[in-house]
């Protein structure tokens, strides 16, 4: 079978996509990624050994003025380029992971009667989601929540497509009995955030000096880096600091309590995993969408939430040290954390995906 996947733009779209895309390929199909030829796409699809291709990518526009005209009619156009494409690639079904990159695939879909999967991430669906959604043959998604949103259309929980190796490891992770210290990850998002850099580099410190047992997992993002290392470095404090990973699944194995953001991937991983975490959403995310997230791990007892607005010094001083020395706290998240846990969903969301094109 010829199987599209438009999965361009974004990391959050893109690693979902291409988990899916392995399982289909794994099944014998001919899959073909349809990205947008970003730079972050390149390191994404490094071992990718199947075919791209790369189509105008053009989102909705947002309101009617000079801007929202240019914007439709480039969006009319990228529809017209990929519709030649796909009469030339003949896909006998597409999966669209929703972001702005997908549009124009699955309005050329439409014109050409070629069935199509949605899949939404996050609690509060897109723009693209919300607009396609009406002629999907399936929309599949990571939370019940999203129903909502739908007004009515039907939801398939698959949950969210992991990359093999974070699913790997975290079938073989089992949460480990504390040792001597008590180890925080900290990760700020993709790009790093600079406000939670500072606030908690310092509030561990605070404890270290109080002698608090603290080692810290920290992925500051490229700006923070040297910073937060020459500061933890100053105080003793036992330390591992890294711009960012591309085995973020060695770091969840290792930690025994998070401090992050609240993307779809990153609570889909933080389940899989079983660790409990503080999250923190990105308070500038469209619709708020990481905030609505977080708030369903918190309600299912996997999380606690305080917005990045709320955060001080000696907040976080108080919330952590408490953290490191109520375990049982840490031992319930973690159990509420794996009940919510889809460790298969990439193995779901192609199931779906072979279902429509029958």
């Amino acid at each position: 079978m010829k199987i599209a996947v438009a999965c361009g733009g974004t990391g959050g779209h893109i690693f979902p996509g291409l988990a899916t895309a392995q399982v289909l390929a794994d099944r014998g199909h001919e899959v073909t990624l349809w990205m947008a030829g970003k730079d972050v796409e390149a390191q994404a699809l490094e071992g990718w050994p199947g075919r791209t291709i790369q189509v105008p990518a053009q989102g909705f526009p947002t309101r009617f003025s000079l801007r929202g005209v240019q914007s439709a009619w480039s969006l009319a156009k990228a529809v017209r380029t990929v519709r030649r494409l796909m009469i030339k690639e003949q896909p006998e079904v597409l999966l669209a992971m929703g972001s702005y990159a997908s549009v124009g695939p699955v309005g050329a879909a439409i014109s050409l009667r070629i069935p199509y999967v949605l899949h939404e991430a996050n609690v509060v669906p897109g723009r693209a989601i919300k607009f396609f959604s009406r002629r999907a043959g399936a929309i599949c998604g990571c939370f019940e929540e999203t129903r909502y949103y739908l007004r009515g259309r039907d939801l398939i929980i698959t949950g969210m497509p992991l990359r093999r190796p974070v699913v790997e490891a975290a079938r073989r992770h089992a949460p480990h009995a504390g040792g001597k210290h008590f180890h925080l990850l900290v990760m700020g998002g993709s790009r790093g955030a600079h406000a939670l850099n500072e606030l908690i580099s310092e509030a561990l410190i605070h404890l270290h000096r109080r002698g608090v047992g603290i080692e810290v997992t920290h992925l500051t993002g490229t700006e923070d880096e040297m910073w937060v290392e020459n500061r933890y470095d100053t105080a003793g404090l036992l330390h591992t600091v890294r711009a960012f990973t591309n085995r973020i699944e060695d770091l969840y194995a290792r930690a025994d309590f998070a401090i992050c953001r609240s993307g779809a991937s990153t609570c889909a991983e933080l389940a899989a995993f079983a660790l409990p975490a503080l999250l923190v959403p990105f308070p500038f995310a469209v619709k708020n969408h990481q905030m609505a997230n977080a708030r369903v791990l918190e309600k299912a007892g996997a999380a606690d939430v305080v917005p990045e607005s709320d955060l001080t010094v000696e907040w976080l001083t108080t919330y952590i040290e408490r953290m490191c020395r109520v375990e049982e706290r840490r031992i319930s998240m973690a159990r509420a954390a794996a009940e919510w846990a889809y460790t298969d969903g990439a193995e779901r969301l192609a199931d779906q995906v072979e279902r429509q094109a029958r």
